[in-house]
């Protein structure tokens, strides 16, 4: 992994061209894991609010919508903010504003209002609209321009270890041991339903309280450490200040990739948000037996786990190849180009999504678990081919991609709505599949800066 050394042109504002990035890359780098935390968390709240709020898939979708709309909302916002004020204070109000939406969790849970979720989802989307604004450009400029991609999927490799978490945390500390319907409780005398709901409800307080501790502690870290701000020597600094962001759509790789990031974005809410679901539908009673193996050498109490935490397990488990093809996607891109790597990986994506469309019971749930291990790279991978080559316009151009996010927002509710009314959790795969035929376009084509040679 490179980092900037004398002869490269990376410095920072005060002007010392040797200053080495290494813990810089450390600390930023840990971010990356904070949201994936609160990213892969999502599905499992989509899940149990059906149950604990007494809501159709439909209406629980906008748990991903909430969230995902907090990116598009803060994303421009974010990329002036950083502009004007820096990284380091970008950092530290990212992380504030996540810490304040994980603790309203707590009364939301009290009051049963799911607006009261939706709208602490969408304060703690706020914040890491502006951690993922700020921590991946840079990433990408703490060292060779030639290097970035390579730079980016590294760090966001650590992203794995949380979203892999994320079920766990769903499966142990909000799922019950006990298995509810909304079909079930509204046969139940209204008293005990509202108890059992109450309790489904109360369920999220702590795991969200200790995040959102844990998080302002952390921006209580930055605070009190020293984090260069990092420019080019090749940006002229009369010129740093100067153009608009409407300029940044001049570059039509970036838009491509932004587009490409919308579809990255809302195939993988899309995936995460109805993974339980799809397993209960397509193999309720079918289990992959490396997960089971594992399910039960993590059960040392010898608890009878309900069919949504063994789903929870098979989500976690899918996450850990998310997390291995972050790893092996970065040390292909060693040997081949980072956008050939993203076109193979997208294909691949697309064959699987088709085989989990056309077959049947637990292979086609193996199929979309695999999906995890291609999808993987893309997100880091399209951020860095699509804000290269930017020079001063990079933290605008950052925002642009950001913004895209909001993909996480529409498609999921797209794939709820055919869900419902047109045929089934099925049918509602092939969004995500034509999602990844676009991605495999823009890896194969569309990343392309203009101006440039390829081989």
């Amino acid at each position: 992994m490179a980092f900037a050394k004398s002869d490269e042109p990376m410095v920072t504002k005060n002007g010392d061209p040797n200053k080495r990035y290494l813990i810089p890359f450390i600390l930023v780098t840990s971010l990356f894991f904070f949201w994936g935390l609160a990213n892969s968390l999502n599905g499992s709240l989509i899940h149990h609010f059906q149950t604990a709020l007494n809501l159709d898939r439909s209406v629980v979708a906008f748990v991903d919508s909430a969230f995902y709309m907090g990116y598009f909302v803060m994303a421009i916002p974010a990329g002036f903010l950083l502009k004007k004020y820096g990284y380091k204070r970008g950092f530290i109000i990212g992380l504030l504003l996540y810490g304040l939406g994980a603790l309203l969790f707590f009364p939301a849970a009290t009051m049963r209002a799911f607006p009261f979720f939706l709208m602490a989802l969408f304060i703690m989307a706020c914040g890491i609209a502006i951690l993922e604004t700020a921590a991946n450009p840079y990433i990408t400029v703490l060292g060779p321009q030639e290097d970035s991609e390579k730079r980016l999927n590294f760090s966001q490799s650590f992203n794995g270890i949380s979203v892999v978490l994320g079920p766990i945390i769903g499966g142990l500390f909000i799922f019950g041991t006990k298995e509810y319907s909304r079909e079930g409780l509204d046969k139940m005398p209204y008293a005990q339903a509202e108890a059992v709901r109450i309790a489904e409800a109360n369920s999220v307080q702590m795991p969200y309280l200790v995040i959102g501790l844990t998080v302002i502690l952390f921006s209580i870290l930055f605070m009190i450490t020293k984090m260069p701000e990092i420019e080019s020597n090749s940006e002229d600094p009369q010129h740093l200040d100067k153009g608009s962001f409407l300029d940044i759509f001049k570059h039509k790789h970036l838009v491509l990739g932004a587009l490409a990031q919308f579809f990255d974005v809302g195939a993988q809410a899309t995936l995460w948000a109805y993974f339980v679901d799809i397993k209960l539908k397509f193999a309720a009673n079918e289990h992959w037996g490396l997960v089971t193996h594992i399910a039960t050498w993590l059960n040392r109490a010898g608890t009878l786990y309900s069919p949504s935490q063994i789903a929870a397990f098979h989500a976690s488990f899918a996450l850990v190849l998310f997390m291995l093809g972050r790893f092996v996607g970065t040390l292909l891109m060693v040997r081949f180009k980072p956008n050939r790597i993203l076109g193979v990986f997208a294909t691949a994506a697309v064959i699987l999504m088709g085989y989990g469309i056309f077959g049947t019971g637990l292979g086609s749930v193996i199929a979309i678990m695999w999906v995890y291990f291609f999808h993987s790279i893309m997100f880091p991978t399209i951020f860095a081919l699509a804000t290269k080559n930017l020079g001063t316009q990079v933290k605008l151009g950052s925002s642009l991609i950001i913004m895209s996010i909001v993909g996480g927002a529409i498609i999921p509710i797209l794939a709820g709505k055919i869900s419902v009314d047109f045929g089934g959790l099925r049918n509602a795969l092939w969004i995500p599949l034509l999602c990844f035929a676009y991605i495999a376009y823009y890896g194969y084509l569309g990343y392309r800066v203009k101006g440039l040679k390829y081989d």
